[in-house]
């Protein structure tokens, strides 16, 4: 039976020729279109080395998400990273295992990745073995990401001061107390800084994604494999579209979410651990 990698292989394959000059908007030589599939396999596998962080309380879809696809990539090497072995919970209850710790995961990384959260994710972003491990990862990492609020323990750990950055709608305003610049985008992409806006963007983040470590085609290919064709049944899925008054009544109910992380970015800078 073909397997998810070998139906990238084929899509790959396939897109050779006219369809690969429409993918990417350009004449392709006629060697190219000749290009044997062997060759053309050699040259869609890579090797890139990922690091996922886990951290209790986590959100799921934050890191499914993106994993779902980075896993796609022929050749990449995931890693799920944690303090230690044991099972990890998400923020429902979902029991995730890694496959490395903090000390030994790689030391250079094609990509740090951080999902979101709430609780959690202000518990990891004060955890101070978290802190050197994300700032020390990350100053060799090729890209530093994050989905939803993940973009907090990036701050936390310094990686985000002067950088064009985006969260979760709610936690917007807390981006500017680790030294951020807030950009109310889906997916933000500023030097070697990828970050993702709220949970389902991560869908989005880890396409283009693998659309930049990759090609056009191959990151179609993986999207034409998860049938990834959004139609919600609404159009609430930002402040922007949503009802007023869920807008407002969602901004006061996670409120006090943002005011701790504004607070967390105001207390590390003036303790000088970021």
């Amino acid at each position: 039976m073909a397997t998810r990698r070998n139906f990238l292989v084929a899509t790959a394959t396939s897109l050779t020729g006219a369809a690969l000059s429409q993918v990417r908007g350009q004449e392709v030589p006629k060697e190219e279109e000749d290009r044997s599939a062997d060759d053309l396999h050699r040259v869609m596998m890579g090797n890139e080395t990922i690091a996922m962080l886990i951290y209790d309380r986590f959100t799921a879809l934050d890191l499914f998400g993106p994993h779902h696809f980075l896993r796609s990539m022929m050749g990449a090497k995931v890693h799920l990273v944690a303090k230690t072995l044991e099972p990890v919970k998400s923020d429902l209850g979902v029991l995730v295992t890694p496959t490395t710790t903090l000390a030994d995961c790689p030391k250079d990384l094609t990509i740090l990745f951080v999902p979101g959260g709430t609780e959690g994710t202000l518990a990891a972003a004060k955890d101070e073995e978290i802190r050197r491990f994300i700032a020390d990862r990350g100053s060799r990492a090729k890209w530093v990401t994050s989905v939803c609020t993940g973009a907090i323990v990036l701050g936390a750990a310094g990686l985000l001061m002067g950088y064009n950055v985006t969260t979760h709608w709610l936690a917007m305003g807390a981006l500017q107390s680790f030294g951020a610049n807030p950009v109310k985008e889906r997916v933000v992409i500023d030097r070697n800084r990828i970050t993702g806006a709220g949970v389902t963007a991560g869908l989005d983040f880890a396409l283009t994604l693998v659309s930049k470590l990759r090609n056009d085609a191959y990151a179609q290919g993986v999207q034409l494999m998860s049938e990834y064709d959004p139609r919600p049944p609404f159009h609430a899925g930002s402040p922007d579209s949503a009802p007023k008054g869920l807008t407002e009544m969602l901004r006061h109910m996670q409120g006090p979410f943002e005011n701790a992380a504004k607070a967390l970015g105001k207390d590390l800078a003036k303790d000088g651990m970021r």
